[in-house]
């Protein structure tokens, strides 16, 4: 590969790179209370509230039911208003973050439910507030399989960001396509790939080696 063309990479790398990091820190933040509110607002919780659980899954079930390509499509006038552009990698931060925080509460949801709820019920009879319940009890006892989650979401954000690619989103994707792809330069898709499969599996193996170390089990 000529050097401009190994340029085009490090850049595609970076920009992959701020997309990914942006999206999973800000789906993090919204994410996972997000997870947690579904189930402690659902029926028999701590927080039981019918009307907040169901507003809250029905509009987690919309979202996650878009297809990522027709949402980021669907909202560029949303985008434009957001990071002042439809394109580039700013631009691709918006859906990314949209389709991640539903994605990421469903998992965080899971995680939390699979809490052994006489937990809970020690700490509510030990006088334990909801609140303390969630910081010293869930969160603790759930935090390897969120590790976990976050890994997954992760791993499915370098897709979403190499998806974007198809419509100037920046990124891996988007040299994939215009040279890989467009120019039929096979050497540019191969390298892409092979950046890509490493990211990936060097992501799965440090998400791994986490959650094990914070599992008291």
């Amino acid at each position: 590969m000529s050097p401009e063309i190994i340029d085009l990479m490090l850049q595609g790398i970076q920009e992959t790179l701020i997309m990914v990091c942006v999206s999973t820190v800000i789906a993090a933040i919204i994410g996972i209370p997000l997870g947690i509110t579904l189930v402690t607002s659902s029926k028999g919780h701590i927080l039981q509230n019918a009307v907040v659980h169901q507003i809250l899954s029905a509009i987690v079930n919309i979202i996650r039911s878009i297809p990522f390509i027709i949402l980021m499509v669907a909202i560029i006038p949303f985008t434009r208003i957001v990071a002042g552009t439809s394109i580039g990698t700013t631009a691709a931060c918006v859906p990314l973050t949209i389709v991640a925080v539903p994605f990421l509460s469903r998992l965080v949801e899971t995680s939390i439910r699979d809490v052994d709820f006489g937990l809970v019920e020690a700490a509510e009879s030990m006088g334990a507030s909801p609140f303390q319940i969630i910081r010293k009890v869930l969160l603790p006892e759930a935090l390897p399989t969120i590790i976990n989650n976050i890994t997954v979401l992760i791993v499915n954000l370098i897709g979403a960001s190499a998806m974007a690619g198809a419509i100037g989103g920046g990124g891996l994707g988007d040299i994939a396509i215009r040279y890989g792809y467009q120019r039929f330069e096979g050497d540019v898709m191969l390298v892409t790939i092979i950046i890509l499969i490493i990211g990936v599996n060097l992501i799965q193996a440090v998400g791994d080696f986490a959650s094990r170390k914070k599992n008291k089990k």
